[in-house]
């Protein structure tokens, strides 16, 4: 914590948060932090100076580092060396909080196998900004990251979220995100709410509300920019009938064997796979 007395922070590494768009969304705490401590390490050097100069606070003759996935190996040893000398560190993510979704964590997991201390200064998430936009359920979410690049991998990570009771949370790229939506809609089933939020706290600021059919199909017709979160509801399995769960069947038996059927379709409407192969194999025996 800052001493009132000197302002001299305790040693550590101190993790900050950085706003995701609007500057002035950055807490009196991280600027305090910035102001005081001992040595600087950035994802995106150039962005902490600019965020730095817009509240004034100067960076006189402190070290300023540049630390992503690329230099870590390199650079981390000289963070610790500092903290062994009695340093304070400030680590900051190039927007949103560190440690998610953030090369910030191998640095992190360090300190602590250490012994140093680790103190975070929390702020802006575009995870939780996105769940308070979105009016999805937030009793439970599910943060996923990033889904794999390729439309198998991407199917496959999705099967596995298909019985997580909560909310699913994602960040995607621009470029993908309609093929990502056109995959959930497909795994999880076209009905389920969705949410696209993209720019957050920015100027073009959006949040796209719907089915995940209507959203894939809306992305498909335009062209997205900026940072992009997409948030996709629980599955409500009360509202399936056993004349849905056949109809599906019966659509993907044509080209599936029953066991991957039942793994498709239980996966889509949320339903128990048991409930789901038991009726699968009773339409196999029926022809």
């Amino acid at each position: 914590m800052v001493n009132p007395i000197n302002s001299k922070l305790s040693p550590g590494l101190y993790l900050i948060a950085t706003p995701i768009g609007t500057a002035r969304d950055i807490t009196l705490r991280a600027l305090d932090i910035l102001t005081s401590a001992d040595m600087l390490a950035a994802e995106d050097t150039r962005s902490l100076r600019k965020l730095m100069d817009i509240h004034g606070v100067a960076l006189n003759d402190r070290p300023l580092l540049s630390y992503h996935d690329h230099n870590g190996d390199k650079v981390r040893p000289r963070l610790i060396d500092a903290l062994a000398a009695g340093k304070s560190v400030v680590y900051a993510s190039e927007a949103g909080t560190p440690m998610v979704a953030d090369p910030g964590f191998d640095l992190a997991r360090t300190v602590v196998e250490e012994g140093y201390p680790l103190i975070s200064a929390p702020g802006p998430s575009a995870v939780i900004t996105a769940l308070t936009l979105a009016g999805l359920p937030t009793d439970q979410f599910h943060f996923a990251g990033f889904l794999p690049n390729t439309a198998s991998r991407r199917k496959t990570a999705l099967g596995a979220l298909a019985q997580v009771p909560g909310t699913l949370v994602f960040y995607e790229s621009p470029k993908r995100v309609a093929a990502m939506l056109r995959d959930a809609a497909e795994v999880l089933g076209t009905a389920r709410q969705a949410v696209v939020a993209r720019e957050l706290t920015k100027k073009f600021e959006e949040v796209l509300r719907g089915t995940l059919s209507e959203l894939a199909a809306i992305c498909a017709d335009r062209t997205l920019k900026g940072e992009i979160v997409v948030l996709i509801g629980r599955a409500d399995s009360s509202a399936v009938s056993e004349a849905d769960i056949e109809a599906a069947l019966l659509q993907a038996l044509e080209t599936l064997s029953v066991r991957d059927a039942a793994d498709q379709v239980s996966a889509a409407l949320g339903m128990k796979r048991r409930q789901v192969y038991q009726l699968a194999l009773k339409l196999e025996a029926d022809g």
